[in-house]
């Protein structure tokens, strides 16, 4: 059976149980879901375990199906790093063979930042990973004073920097970026995106981050399946940070959300809209306001939140359509330090004239590119074999 539109929603950082490398990554143990859903004291999943979640990993109060209603199976992945930009782009057909650069625990080389200091003129603090909203909230009184950039990562690939915006005016704090951009191209200062990150307000009222956010992505190094649909006039829309991670390359149309649960309400909207391709969602809460921060009965929550609007999503899936959900690497949020965790990944896909049963495991994320190319007739990527098949 070929579907006129394909819905691909990555639960951001969900993985189901370490990969036979996790212990090059310190990693030996994690298993996201199974092990919060342990501590947590089980977990109420009722729309997945009747999909055959439980049927990946031990989940404590998801039991195994026999009959699950959808195609499960969980999938490893080839490429270096567990980073959200290389599980992404190999969900579309691509293998990253040098992973990008992370400050998580070291903050950016001293070489760097003399190099930031010179490009912008102005001194740096912060250097370290942080949230956000907590890193102005510290520094912004600072800022204020001097004018120095605040400079700070995350368990991503990312190099972040806040200004203030009657500090520094968005178009010099713009042009900082795309230098900063140049500079961390060499291999070992290699980033995946420079984001400038906005503020206003003031200490006694507090700060807020603005609108005005920019993020400078790197594009995939060749053609995706997003650009083999593009080229082949289909749809291609992005829910979420999709576009942000392929830099736009092979995107047709963008919304942005608030929340995981507003990226499916969006979603659902546009499943009452008639056209052909691929919406591609990410849903990120779990990873950057759960799984980083350890927060064990918060990813719980999300969770379960996701399990019931998923419910109401499958209500409004067309029988020519096709449900595809996955992750992009793990976030045990009983694991050590608050990084990504190299797991496997669930792969659950959905139709309701589809009978359901177990998929034998996925050697790479990029089986989703090429179950995808093969359902709309496109080139298929270098890696990646097409589930199609398998499924009756």
């Amino acid at each position: 059976m070929k579907y006129q539109r394909i819905f691909l929603i990555v639960i951001d950082s969900v993985g189901i149980g370490a990969l036979p490398d996790a212990a090059v990554y310190q990693d030996e143990g994690s298993n996201t879901l199974g092990n919060l859903s342990r501590v947590a004291g089980g977990i109420k999943l009722p729309m997945m375990g009747a999909l055959g979640i439980g049927n990946l990993t031990e989940i404590c109060g998801v039991p195994r199906v026999d009959k699950p209603r959808a195609y499960v199976g969980k999938m490893a992945e080839v490429s270096q790093g567990k980073d959200t930009m290389t599980g992404h782009w190999e969900i579309m057909g691509i293998k990253t063979m040098t992973p990008f650069q992370t400050f998580t625990d070291t903050g950016f080389p001293p070489e760097l930042l003399a190099q930031i200091t010179q490009v912008s003129g102005r001194n740096i603090v912060g250097n370290k990973a942080a949230s956000g909203t907590e890193i102005i909230d510290e520094l912004g009184a600072h800022q204020m004073e001097t004018g120095d950039l605040i400079v700070y990562t995350s368990a991503d690939s990312v190099l972040q920097i806040a200004a203030h915006e009657e500090i520094i005016p968005l178009e010099e704090l713009y042009h900082i970026c795309e230098a900063v951009r140049s500079l961390t191209l060499r291999d070992e200062w290699k980033v995946g995106r420079v984001i400038a990150r906005p503020y206003v307000g003031n200490p006694k009222d507090g700060f807020k981050r603005t609108t005005h956010r920019h993020d400078y992505a790197l594009s995939p190094p060749k053609d995706t399946v997003l650009n083999h649909l593009q080229k082949a006039e289909y749809e291609v829309i992005s829910v979420g940070k999709i576009r942000d991670i392929f830099n736009g390359s092979g995107i047709t149309q963008h919304f942005g959300i608030r929340s995981n649960h507003d990226g499916m309400m969006q979603t659902k909207a546009l499943m009452s809209t008639d056209f052909r391709g691929l919406v591609f969602v990410n849903l990120v809460d779990f990873d950057a306001l759960y799984g980083h921060r350890r927060d064990v009965d918060g990813y719980r929550r999300a969770l379960e939140e996701f399990d019931a609007d998923l419910k109401t999503l499958l209500e409004d899936l067309r029988p020519d359509d096709l449900l595809m959900v996955t992750a992009d690497h793990g976030n045990d949020p009983t694991h050590i330090g608050t990084d990504h965790t190299r797991e496997y990944v669930p792969l659950i896909l959905y139709n309701p004239l589809l009978q359901g049963g177990d998929l034998p495991i996925s050697e790479t994320f990029a089986n989703v590119a090429a179950t995808i190319a093969d359902n709309f007739n496109v080139p298929q990527t270098d890696i990646g074999i097409s589930l199609l098949p398998l499924m009756k």
